[in-house]
């Protein structure tokens, strides 16, 4: 990447920070002008355009950010291959993580995004993304089972079901603003639930 291609580069990347910091808040999308990101990024309004094309697209760029990070942290706690427990509160707390990091009307936006728009790019990644996701919590729950530490009466279906209701659940920001002191807690009491009776 020569020095052009890395500046351009950075000033895309302060672009899509500045679009999230106004975006995360509770003004959500709705409220968010190209001026203010300029204004906030220090980049001109004319660049960004020729970056992203147009407002839809730079929420587009920041939602698929959003997703990708998470994505890649889930990933690299996999790649680890720790122990099953180790492993389930460390996916646990990075989801606790992400939550705590975003507003509640940034997450509003992010589901309203993905379930309304006809953007089949997004749709699709978020399919993949949620594939991924249960590909990733099987291949754990089978891990768990090697170790003992899951009872081989559940089948794949009931610990996907299971995993997302109460994944579902926390996420509901009623629940998910009270129940972030207690990740530990909640994911032993998952551990706990599934754990083959002595």
């Amino acid at each position: 990447m020569n020095g052009f291609e890395r500046r351009t580069q950075e000033k895309k990347e302060r672009v899509l920070q500045a679009a999230f910091e106004l975006m995360n808040t509770d003004s959500g999308v709705d409220n968010l002008t190209i001026d203010e990101v300029a204004k906030r990024s220090g980049v001109g309004k004319t660049s960004i355009f020729n970056y992203f094309g147009s407002k839809e697209a730079l929420i587009h760029e920041v939602f698929v950010n959003s997703m990708t990070e998470m994505s890649e942290k889930a990933q690299k706690i996999m790649a680890d291959e720790a122990p099953f427990e180790e492993t389930l509160i460390a996916m646990s707390q990075t989801k606790i993580e992400y939550l705590e990091k975003i507003n509640q009307q940034f997450y509003f936006d992010l589901m309203k995004y993905f379930t309304e728009k006809e953007d089949n790019g997004f749709t699709r990644m978020m399919d993949e993304y949620t594939k991924m996701s249960f590909g990733m919590m099987l291949d754990l729950f089978h891990r768990g089972r090697k170790e003992g530490k899951v009872d081989l009466k559940y089948s794949d279906e009931f610990l996907m079901l299971y995993f997302q209701a109460i994944i579902e659940g926390i996420s509901n920001p009623l629940i998910y603003e009270k129940i972030l002191p207690y990740t530990r807690e909640w994911t032993e009491m998952i551990i706990k639930g599934i754990a083959p009776s002595k």
